[in-house]
């Protein structure tokens, strides 16, 4: 059983297939590994034991049945708790919405199920997918399996946690302003940040609906793959939502050749406060790429400098408006509710206990910048500047088939360092923000340890909307160098629970 949640995705679909191993067999050794180590890393908020197995079996009976079995039918996954889950707790990472059991599933889940994908909990996550650390959940912080007293990223924090703690091979994160790719970068995983709209954001509680796109997380680049096209799609529920084809991801994933593609280093994700080992693992990265095959040149995007500023006025106002519907009233929370106070009353004390700090500091900055008389001097100039950022991504385009960088400027850092200082905090979305504001898809990858701290670093590769596949390409052929070149992969590198 210990081997069996070092599979990878495929290797798991391939051997229940089989009839090597049955999904129940699967989804209880996984169930077994939650229960010896996440009492240290609390990568979960709700296991659903029984709708595990329940949904193992069924995969177990369709094989008995001689029915063909999909890709990734039986393969344990984690839900980051911000997907709408039937019958299944679904908090947000927040005291506001404790307890709350949705009465439908969102698009995302559906599809999950269909591909007869195990899910088999709800993952810790920063309240709202408001944070870059896990440390904004209402339900205690997540610990980094490399380092149990370092941030595992956020929001999605619990998502990579689990899978590199060997909780299960896939898991699901949304990405707003990086919170898919830098849980990744900082845990050794895969995290992928598909174009937006090309996942249904249907049943995604919301936080900043112009940015949120949910996407798959893993431990390598063709497990993402295989997520990614079991998720993805038309969704007609969903009015963002893209009809278009889906990239042949797994195709492009299984590829490993970039022979002849152009590839830009972005020049303004350097400098100054990035961590030395992560520059020297990047500028490794960017030879092996020379090295591959790919023809290397360096592109100048002089808006991305202005991209965090933009973000945290557009994703506060938005998240200002979109939390307004938990008001005590409908579903959730209720605080103060004695008959002898008013409804605005019950509201204010709910949501004065139900919020942590960082939501209340994003509902009243993002207020503040939609209020008359600042209207167009904040959200109005941000998303001016999202225009320029816009044009400069289709400008780099027109040139090289992907970007790269880092995917954050420093490596995991330790739990409560910058918990006083957003500022600081903010600054882990330094890389992934510009693709968050222009729609378009990217990816991280583990690229080595940084030689300081011997923890992970990530390589972001992005490519233009709806160029999905030449993530995975570029990715697949990354990944697979490497493992070549250590002999294992990077996960291998982690010290044992």
């Amino acid at each position: 059983m210990t081997d069996l949640i070092r599979y990878t995705a495929a290797e798991t679909a391939a051997a229940i297939s089989s009839g090597e191993v049955s999904a129940v067999e699967v989804a209880q050794a996984h169930l077994d590994r939650i229960d010896a180590v996440d009492k240290k890393v609390n990568a979960f908020l709700h296991v659903d034991t029984e709708g595990a197995l329940s949904a193992a079996r069924a995969v177990d009976a369709k094989r008995a049945k001689g029915e063909e079995l999909g890709p990734l039918a039986g393969v344990p996954l984690a839900l980051k708790d911000v997907f709408t889950t039937k019958g299944v707790p679904t908090t947000c990472g927040s005291k506001i919405l404790e307890g709350w059991i949705p009465p439908y599933d969102a698009t995302l889940t559906t599809r999950l199920k269909d591909a007869g994908v195990v899910i088999l909990g709800k993952t810790n996550m920063d309240e709202f997918a408001m944070g870059s650390s896990t440390e904004n959940s209402a339900y205690g912080t997540t610990g980094n399996p490399w380092d149990l007293s370092r941030i595992p990223g956020g929001s999605g924090g619990g998502s990579a946690a689990a899978l590199a703690a060997f909780e299960a091979p896939l898991a699901i994160g949304t990405d707003t302003g990086g919170s898919i790719r830098q849980p990744g970068a900082v845990t050794g995983t895969v995290g992928v940040k598909p174009t937006y709209g090309s996942v249904s954001r249907y049943g995604l509680v919301a936080f900043s609906s112009s940015l949120d796109q949910g996407g798959p997380c893993a431990r390598t680049v063709l497990d993402a793959a295989l997520l990614h096209e079991a998720i993805a799609g038309h969704d007609p529920l969903d009015s963002t939502s893209i009809d278009a084809p889906v990239p042949a991801v797994v195709e492009a994933a299984k590829r490993r050749d970039i022979r002849g593609m152009r590839i830009g280093v972005v020049k303004e994700f350097a400098g100054e406060g990035y961590q030395a080992g992560v520059m020297q693992r990047f500028n490794e990265s960017v030879e092996l790429l020379r090295e591959l095959g790919a023809e290397v040149v360096e592109v100048s995007c002089p808006s991305f400098t202005l991209a965090m500023p933009a973000y945290y006025l557009i994703a506060p106002s938005e998240a200002s408006s979109n939390l307004a519907r938990f008001d005590a009233m409908r579903y959730g929370l209720r605080v103060g509710d004695d008959g002898t106070r008013s409804a605005e009353d019950v509201t204010a004390l709910t949501r004065e206990a139900g919020f942590g700090d960082e939501v209340k500091r994003r509902i009243i900055l993002g207020t503040y910048a939609l209020s008359s008389g600042y209207y167009d001097a904040y959200y109005g100039s941000a998303q001016k500047v999202r225009t320029l950022i816009s044009r400069d991504f289709d400008a780099a385009f027109a040139g090289v088939d992907v970007l790269v960088s880092p995917t954050t400027p420093t490596t995991a850092f330790p739990i409560g360092e910058r918990a006083d200082d957003p500022l600081a905090m903010y600054l882990a979305d330094l890389c992934t923000i510009p693709s968050n504001l222009a729609g378009n898809a990217a990816m991280s990858l583990p690229c080595g340890l940084a030689p300081e701290d011997n923890l992970p670093v990530g390589l972001q590769i992005i490519a233009p909307a709806m160029a999905d596949d030449r993530l995975y390409r570029v990715g697949g052929a990354v990944e697979a160098a490497l493992n070549d070149k250590w002999g294992h992969t990077l996960l291998e590198e982690a010290p044992a629970l």
